[in-house]
């Protein structure tokens, strides 16, 4: 997103915040309705382009996203849609994004308010890590050739059970959209918008064999010092990076594996 989007983004993400400390679990419902609203825009670009046409009055492009939800979502989808639309967007897909991270960002609060936070994050982070290794599964679920609802029926049945209802909600929904995306990315984005709301961030750390407690920790305070704020470390082994560890935190990646190095080596070698 550019500047003008990003900035209507955090306007209605600081109108949203005390709705939903105000809605507990309920959040789950408003951001399911706000998901099918991304569909709705996804599937209409006339829509799109009606609610974001910059010359258009701000209060007429409020009462057509208000006639368009009115009676199909709760009063509060109303409201924060109605501001969304009044500000300006610098691309018309920029409001469906927008709105997506909010639906994602409900069912975060929800989880928040029933104590179930960190094992969304840790849920999330382990359903990348099993789709990265896990390449027919992974391929199962994101087969465009399948129907949205095949996938999702897929993912349900998958996870039924064993993951936390807010990580299941997600995870589905990342199954059935397929948003210009793949469902490990989706997750990963999930990750990191539960870690922002717990004011830290995240490290995905892989090593050649399990790291004990005291490595975790002491690497958890090399990047605490780092980047100035508390990381929680999540660890996945991969044994063909022979030794050594891959720290990635958001974009920025060290690679201090064995596998690498010696890649390197040959390189150089080579010329």
């Amino acid at each position: 997103m550019r500047a003008s989007s990003q900035a209507a983004l955090r306007l209605a993400q600081e109108r949203w915040e005390p709705v939903l400390r105000g809605t507990g679990e309920r959040g789950v419902t408003l951001g399911e309705q706000l998901f099918a609203l991304v569909d709705t825009l996804d599937s209409s670009a006339a829509l799109r382009r009606a609610l974001t046409e910059p010359s258009r009055d701000g209060a007429d492009k409020a009462r057509l996203a208000a006639t368009v939800l009115q009676g199909r979502v709760d009063t509060e989808v109303v409201d924060l849609v109605s501001g969304l639309v009044r500000e300006r967007w610098s691309d018309d897909g920029d409001l469906a994004d927008a709105v997506e991270s909010l639906a994602a960002t409900s069912v975060l609060a929800a989880a928040e308010q029933a104590g179930r936070l960190a094992d969304v994050e840790d849920e999330s982070f382990r359903l990348v890590r099993t789709f990265a290794d896990e390449r027919e599964l992974r391929a199962a679920v994101e087969d465009r050739n399948l129907t949205p609802e095949r996938r999702a029926g897929l993912m349900e049945t998958v996870l039924a059970g064993k993951v936390t209802p807010e990580t299941l909600v997600l995870a589905v929904r990342a199954a059935r959209t397929l948003r210009h995306r793949s469902v490990t990315s989706a997750l990963r984005v999930v990750t990191e918008l539960a870690a922002e709301r717990r004011a830290h961030l995240v490290a995905s750390v892989t090593s050649a064999v399990p790291l004990t407690r005291e490595q975790i920790e002491r690497l958890q305070r090399i990047l605490r010092r780092s980047y100035g704020r508390d990381v929680a470390v999540h660890v996945g082994v991969d044994p063909e990076l022979v030794g050594g560890v891959r720290v990635q935190v958001g974009d920025d990646v060290i690679d201090g594996t064995l596998a690498t190095r010696l890649a390197d080596a040959r390189r150089r070698l080579a010329g």
